[in-house]
């Protein structure tokens, strides 16, 4: 960031509103015109330097959309695969039920 911190004191190009002799008028005029320019050149530099931390973050917030895409796409692939597998479960514990039941008829284990 900048060392040229803006404050009042160096925004302020005019002092004063005492009157200015004909002879004065001059330095008086390249003394604003200084001071002005020093204004000019603090604000500038913040703009600057605003511009350089906006693109910063601006290119952040990209990479973390990016993440956040791929973070989401790998949750959705993650649902799918442990969905499938719940079913896979169920329709395993269903047989196995079905088998020990056929089992337990044929044995004449049954409860029935």
């Amino acid at each position: 960031m900048s060392d040229m911190k803006l404050t009042n004191e160096k925004m302020q190009a005019f002092d004063g509103h005492a009157k200015i002799g004909t002879f004065s008028a001059a330095a008086k005029l390249t003394e604003f015109g200084q001071k002005q320019n020093a204004a000019n050149e603090a604000m500038a530099a913040n703009i600057n330097d605003l511009i350089v931390r906006v693109c910063a973050l601006e290119e952040k917030q990209l990479k973390n959309e990016d993440i956040l895409r791929r973070v989401a796409e790998e949750l959705a692939a993650f649902k799918k695969e442990m969905d499938r597998i719940r079913l896979a479960e169920k329709l395993n514990s269903g047989a196995i039920e079905r088998l020990d039941r056929a089992m337990r008829l044929v044995t004449g284990d049954g409860d029935d």
